[in-house]
Parts: structure tokens; sequence; C-alpha cells
């Protein structure tokens, strides 16, 4: 018999993506290099240290999340238009990559400004040795490609709640329930 729900792992490394994900982007401080250059130290912007800590969640979350991918029992199968699932498979496909890239620009908008990164516990990581002056490094302004590639993330997840709810309410096909944390009535 097929599937009708996501296995518990991938519900639960789903809802805590998601989490950490809308957390961080909330908690992203806008105009964050000019506030290093204006010698504000990020250790002391709570703000900075959870969107920090959090992007490095949401980066080691996406990484189990991909293994788990090639572990886990079959998913559960839908019947849908064949756009619908074209359309499904595309937005998967960029929300996985914007997740793998929005910790890398992070990086590399530290490194080639030579601010540090802080995390919840005190950790700190001052210079990037390997991104500070590499051609990489200098290809982009890579906190303005940051903050563009948070808000393209935050859209399509927005437009991929959307898509689950209509196929909840005006579909009623179980795609929505099946990723849902708790077992759905009826």
């Amino acid at each position: 018999m097929p599937a009708t729900r996501y296995d518990p792992i991938s519900r639960a490394l789903h809802w805590l993506t998601a989490i950490a994900v809308t957390v961080a982007f909330v908690l992203g401080p806008g105009g964050f290099g000019r506030m290093m250059r204006k010698g504000i130290d990020p250790a002391t912007r709570l703000d900075i240290v959870w969107h920090e800590s959090l992007g490095l969640l949401v980066l080691a979350l996406t990484l189990v999340r991909l293994v788990w991918l090639a572990l886990r029992p079959d998913r559960p199968r839908f019947e849908m238009a064949a756009w619908m699932h074209r359309l499904s498979t595309l937005t998967h496909v960029a929300l996985w990559a914007l997740m793998l890239a929005l910790p890398a620009t992070a990086l590399l908008a530290l490194g080639s400004e030579h601010h540090p990164l802080t995390l919840l516990g005190g950790v700190r990581v001052d210079e990037f040795p390997w991104i500070a002056g590499s051609g990489l490094g200098e290809a982009a302004d890579w906190g303005d490609v940051h903050g563009l590639l948070g808000d393209v993330l935050m859209w399509l997840a927005g437009l991929h709640a959307v898509a689950a709810l209509y196929h909840h309410f005006r579909l009623r096909d179980g795609v929505l329930a099946a990723m849902l944390p708790w077992r759905p009535r009826g």
C-alpha cells in the first residue's frame, strides 16, 4: 500500500527547517555591513548572533535532509496535473538550492568584508582568510546577494505554503496532510 504521509523524520526536519528559516529571516538585521563599518561588534547584537546561528542550523538541517532523502522510505505520491507536478519539482529544487546558497553567501559576505561570524555560546570566527581578498570574495557584494536570496526564499516558501493550503482546502488531495506533524482527522 502506498504511503499517504511522509515519515516522521522527514516531517520533523521539514518543520524544524521552516521554523529556523523564518526566524532567521525575521532576525536578519538590515544594514548589517553598515553597522559593522561603524564599529558595532556583532557579538553585542543578539539579533545578529541568533541570525547567524540559525543560518548555520539551516545549513546543517539541509545537509541532514539531503542525506535522509537518499535513505528515507518512499514518499507519498499524489495524483495531480503534469504541470502541477513539474512546478512542484521546480519549486522544491529552488528551495533546496536557496537553503544551501544562503549560508554560502553569508560566509562569503562575512569573509570578503572582514566581519566575524558570531554564534550562540560565545563562538566567534574572526577571519575567513580563504575568502578575504580571493577572486570569489571580490566577485560580488555578497551581503546584497545574501539579502536578495533571503527575500526570494521567503517569497518562494510563502508560495509553497499557499500551494499546500490550496491542495488542502480546494483540491482536498492530502498533500498538506502528508507533511503535517500531527495526524489529521477524517
